[in-house]
């Protein structure tokens, strides 16, 4: 992997708030013309520093009306049983992010669903059916305040 100079850092800041732009574009805005514009990127994304391109959706308008931040500690910690968390968690749709953490949880899960009832049916149907979880607590998102997916890259 390369180290990312200045004008790869300004491609990847512009490409994370408008992944629609053109090659044209981005070499304008740059200052710059198009092919080494199109080469840096393709390196970008060769080199794993550009992982996908996708759409942000409004979440309310997709009915996704409830967050939840659970957290999982299990009664096992070999590398067996995390991995076998892990390979199952990523399975689920309704988790849409999973870290593994420090402290007193081990996972850390961000959770959209339609509605508490919706909630409840994950955590009773899937959650606790999985192998090896102890203890599982969760918090409620009543207002987002900021959700950003952009890395600040100055």
């Amino acid at each position: 992997m390369s180290l990312l100079d200045i004008t790869d850092r300004k491609i990847l800041k512009l490409l994370q708030y408008d992944t629609r732009l053109t090659n044209k574009e981005l070499a304008d805005k740059l200052g710059k013309s198009v092919t080494p514009i199109y080469e840096r990127i393709r390196r970008l994304e060769r080199e794993g520093y550009i992982r996908q391109y996708v759409a942000l959706l409004d979440r309310q308008k997709v009915g996704i009306l409830l967050l939840a931040y659970t957290n999982v500690q299990l009664k096992e910690h070999s590398f067996n049983m995390l991995k076998a968390f892990e390979k199952a968690i990523v399975k689920l749709d309704e988790v849409m992010e999973c870290n593994h953490m420090t402290g007193s949880y081990d996972y850390l899960l961000k959770i959209g669903v339609r509605d508490m009832q919706e909630y409840q049916e994950f955590i009773i149907n899937k959650l606790s059916r999985l192998a090896n979880i102890s203890t599982v607590q969760s918090s409620f998102v009543m207002t987002e305040i900021k959700n950003e997916t952009a890395f600040h890259l100055d």
